[in-house]
C-alpha cells in the first residue's frame, strides 16, 4: 500500500492521481446528498439546436456539429459526464502507474509524454464500458413518455434541488417501485431539501428534467 501511494505521488503520475482524487471526492458528495450525479452534466444538443433554428452562423454550426459527433461517439450526452469521466480516469491512472513502474519512469516530462497515448486508450476503454449504460439512462429519461405522466403529481425530494442544481425526486405509484425523476426548482429563488414534498408542474425538454415547486401535503 505504501509503494502504491509512493507511485501515485510521483511527478509522472501526479496528474492522473489528482483527477482520480477529484472523481472520488465528487462521488462522496453525491453519496451524502450534497450533489446530484448529473450536476456537472453536458448538454451537447443545445448549440446544435440554435444552429438548426438559424441563431448561429454556418461556420459555427460546422464546428458544433463536429464536436457533437465526437462527444456522441464517446457516449457523452447519453450518459452523465461524471460517469464517463470516472471510467476514463480510473484506467488512465492504473495504466500510468503500471507503465511508469515497469519503465522505471519518474520524471514529470516523460510521464506527460506517456499520458497522451494512455489517455487515448482510456477514452476507448470508457467508450466500451459505458456503451451498456446508454440504454439504461435513455430509458430513465423516457419515463415522462412511458405511460406514467408525472406532471401534476406530488413527489418527494431525494437530493437537494434549486433552479441551477439538478436533483432527484420520487413519485409513489399505485403498484411497483417509485418513479425516480431528475428535477429542478421552477422558481429561481426556490430551494428544496431532502424529504420535502413538491408538485411537478412541467417538463423541461432542453435540460431533460421536471420542474417542481414546494407543496405542503394536507
Amino acid at each position: 500500500m505504501t509503494e502504491l501511494l509512493h507511485a501515485a505521488l510521483l511527478p509522472a503520475n501526479l496528474l492522473p492521481t489528482a483527477l482520480l482524487v477529484f472523481v472520488l471526492l465528487y462521488w462522496v458528495t453525491v453519496m451524502v446528498g450534497v450533489l446530484d450525479f448529473k450536476s456537472l452534466d453536458l448538454d451537447i444538443n443545445h448549440d446544435a439546436d440554435l444552429h438548426h433554428h438559424g441563431h448561429l452562423p454556418a461556420s459555427d454550426g460546422v464546428g458544433v456539429s463536429w464536436l457533437n459527433h465526437a462527444l456522441a461517439f464517446f457516449n457523452l450526452g447519453r450518459i452523465p459526464l461524471m460517469v464517463f469521466l470516472s471510467l476514463v480516469v480510473l484506467p488512465w491512472w492504473v495504466g500510468s502507474i503500471l507503465l511508469n513502474y515497469y519503465l522505471g519512469t519518474s520524471s514529470w516530462l516523460m510521464g506527460v509524454v506517456l499520458l497522451v497515448p494512455l489517455l487515448l486508450a482510456s477514452l476507448l476503454v470508457a467508450k466500451v464500458l459505458t456503451t451498456p449504460f446508454v440504454h439504461l439512462f435513455a430509458s430513465m429519461e423516457k419515463d415522462h413518455d412511458a405511460g406514467v405522466r408525472p406532471v401534476g403529481k406530488v413527489c418527494t425530494v431525494l437530493l437537494p434541488v434549486s433552479s441551477e442544481q439538478m436533483g432527484q425526486a420520487s413519485v409513489a405509484l399505485l403498484s411497483g417501485a417509485p418513479l425516480m425523476l431528475n428535477v429542478r426548482a421552477a422558481s429561481p429563488a426556490t430551494e428544496l431539501r431532502k424529504g420535502d414534498s413538491a408538485l411537478i408542474i412541467d417538463y423541461d425538454e432542453q435540460r431533460r428534467c421536471y420542474l417542481i415547486e414546494p407543496y405542503d401535503l394536507p
